[in-house]
């Protein structure tokens, strides 16, 4: 018996240690999206230091056509899958290949503005590699190429 409530409050311990130490929540589809951390693994378009700014995805044209494409090209980066969709929202995670450690993609469209606001984070640990901000910036050549971003 006190073995097994031994293994009962070890396991109780190390689901709250993971709880405990996960990142932020992202940011609702109602909000601004979330301040990086000051940690490196994180960019923003919406970042007031130059460690953590990146520009925001423009576009010409239609904003649901910027939008539509924007998706797709999401959708086609290795391991990752959309998680939340709304009208002006995504949410995607991206997994890396060795060890499986989450990032978390977000975007946000601007259409008076022109523009998406975007947002690539890492859940764990400090450094990212600048593979957060090469992401980002793979969706916006791709948008280029697709010829709806200036």
């Amino acid at each position: 018996m006190i073995k097994h409530n031994f293994l009962f409050i070890l396991l109780l311990f190390c689901g709250f240690l993971s709880v405990s130490c996960a990142a932020e929540k992202t940011a609702s589809p109602d909000e601004e999206l979330a301040p990086c951390p000051t940690s490196p693994n994180c960019v923003s378009s919406e970042a007031q230091d130059d460690d953590h700014q990146i520009s925001p995805l423009k576009f010409s044209g239609p904003a649901a056509e910027a939008w539509r494409l924007l998706k797709e090209q999401v959708a086609m980066l290795p391991r990752t899958v959309i998680v939340t969709e709304k009208p002006g929202y995504l949410h995607a995670q991206s997994k890396s290949a060795v060890f499986g450690f989450v990032d978390d993609l977000e975007f946000y469209l601007r259409t008076g503005q022109g523009l998406i606001a975007v947002r690539s984070a890492a859940r764990t640990g400090y450094f990212d590699f600048g593979v957060n901000r090469q992401r980002i910036e793979e969706l916006r050549a791709a948008l280029q190429h697709a010829g709806v971003s200036p």
